[in-house]
């Protein structure tokens, strides 16, 4: 046993003892099940609940549970706040209703804040219109142990309320993301709200037909995106595995089966480094549907995101921090090229590698060996155009060395059908028309393969199974893979990707 466990503040010691007293008379603070008829919005929305010796005097019980939050004694009864998974409603309980035991000896001297309590009883309104539960039964559903950190919010001298001991601290709420949902009831809405945009997603592309499917998460190759894997070893096959980056190769081989439209909503792993746009798990849906171009897909995108909006905020338009963005259809349309040429002046079209490299030294791009030319533009890209994107924007048609899975462009040079869906400064979404030509396919891997040996380890592997399954022919197919923690930051205002994360990844705590 670590010193840590054998350590406990005086409180926690406190209520401990509180919880061997409970056990000596014979108090089950941890009992199996309570029936709870109603939340506290039910209960706050519904005034047929209320009674009224006058004109509602019988009215149907309610059944509560929830944590104590704050609570007023004053002798023989009491008023708290009861906060469940909906909100807090007030709770009013007498010594004469409960019993004197269970009021003197178990809510008076052993009920702490942040205690999980069962009430049943009536609904009514206090003399100040607040509407409350009267408790007529009272059962102590779990004992804490840790005191809950309640905020305090006090008048100073100049009138203005100044809120003590808020559980404020970004680290510690990431890091103890149930004791933020508890005592910073906003955070529920933000993970309310990203269940919303996701089930209006599925929404859609079931309306479509479409078919939602599970594809491994350990993968025997790797691929589907360009970034490092983390790799795991399976013991009884005595081989090595990797958590997948991305499901698009799955996903194509459904179509090569026949399916006409596949997604799924997939948890990807990439061994990259955390940022306020990044985490090393990360979710995605991706999208696949035979018969369709990349074209097709930007006007579903944009369409699907508007719909999003609009589900969430009543309106196509959305704020985030100081800028409002307008999701509705249609967006703009911009080549990479012309967008890179417009921030900075350079044109890179036709350009060999040894030209592109004088043009970002020009720039004060940092590069290293191992850089291609879809290394540098994309450099170049990300430096220099990406963040004045604010509004949603296509940045369209990349160079064929940064799509290896893209089919080449029906009518520019050197360019492949793909798109990024830009906003807010970063990328959301990323689409092509698929490449489904084994033979260029095999050879644009070999090319990925030659840059991973002189050293780009974000570079993609050959996989064989997958050119194979191209082999016995895939339909012409639109792919779109969209960042559901990216859509979700946007669709909440919030400001980094572990905002919109139950559980992000952290550094190791550090030992007390």
């Amino acid at each position: 046993m670590s010193n840590q466990e054998l350590t406990h503040s005086e409180q926690e010691e406190i209520r401990r003892e509180k919880l061997t007293e409970l056990n000596k008379l014979g108090v089950n603070p941890y009992p199996y099940s309570f029936d709870v008829t109603h939340t506290s919005k039910q209960i706050l929305s519904d005034d047929d609940l209320i009674r009224d010796e006058e004109s509602n005097p019988k009215t149907e019980g309610v059944s509560v549970a929830g944590r104590v939050m704050t609570r007023r004694i004053m002798g023989k009864a009491a008023f708290f706040n009861l906060q469940d998974s909906e909100g807090t409603i007030q709770v009013y309980i007498r010594r004469d209703d409960v019993g004197v035991e269970n009021y003197n000896t178990v809510f008076k001297k052993m009920v702490d804040i942040g205690d999980i309590v069962g009430i049943k009883g009536f609904v009514f309104k206090t003399r100040t219109k607040e509407t409350t539960v009267h408790a007529e039964e009272f059962e102590l559903l779990t004992k804490t142990l840790r005191p809950i950190p309640i905020p305090k919010e006090v008048e100073n001298e100049d009138g203005e309320k100044v809120t003590y001991d808020a559980f404020s601290d970004k680290e510690l709420r990431y890091r103890q993301r149930y004791v933020d949902l508890i005592v910073n009831p906003e955070v529920r809405e933000t993970f309310k709200k990203r269940t919303q945009m996701v089930q209006t997603m599925r929404n859609v592309m079931n309306d479509r037909g479409y078919l939602e499917v599970e594809t491994p998460i350990l993968q025997p190759v790797y691929g589907g995106a360009a970034a490092r894997p983390f790799v795991t070893h399976h013991n009884s096959l005595d081989m090595d595995l990797y958590l997948r980056i991305a499901n698009e190769l799955y996903l194509k081989r459904l179509i090569v089966g026949g399916f006409d439209g596949v997604y799924e909503f997939s948890k990807d792993f990439r061994n990259e480094g955390l940022s306020r746009f990044h985490n090393p798990e990360f979710t995605q849906v991706e999208l696949y549907v035979a018969y369709k171009d990349y074209n097709w897909m930007m006007d579903f995108t944009e369409k699907m995101i508007e719909k999003i909006a609009i589900d969430m905020h009543g309106s196509s338009k959305v704020k985030v921090g100081e800028h409002e963005i307008d999701f509705k259809a249609p967006w703009p349309r911009i080549p990479l090229l012309e967008a890179i040429e417009k921030e900075t002046g350079k044109d890179l079209s036709g350009m060999d590698l040894d030209e592109m490299k004088v043009v970002a030294k020009d720039l004060h791009i940092e590069m290293d060996e191992s850089f291609g030319k879809g290394k540098i533009i994309d450099e170049i890209f990300g430096e220099y155009v990406e963040s004045k994107l604010i509004q949603p924007t296509f940045i369209t048609d990349y160079p064929v060395e940064m799509s290896p899975l893209t089919k080449k462009h029906r009518s520019k040079e050197g360019l492949v059908e793909r798109f990024e869906c830009i906003c807010n400064g970063k990328e959301i979404a990323n689409a092509y028309t698929e490449l489904n030509d084994p033979i260029d396919q095999r050879k644009r891997l070999e090319e990925q393969a030659s840059l991973r040996a002189d050293g780009d380890d974000e570079a993609m592997t050959i996989d064989e199974d997958f050119i194979r399954a191209l082999e016995y022919g895939m339909p012409p197919t639109a792919g779109i893979g969209i960042g559901i923690d990216r859509l979700a930051m946007i669709m909440t205002n919030s400001q980094s990707i572990r905002d919109v994360l139950f559980f992000p990844q952290m550094k190791p705590e550090k030992s007390e």
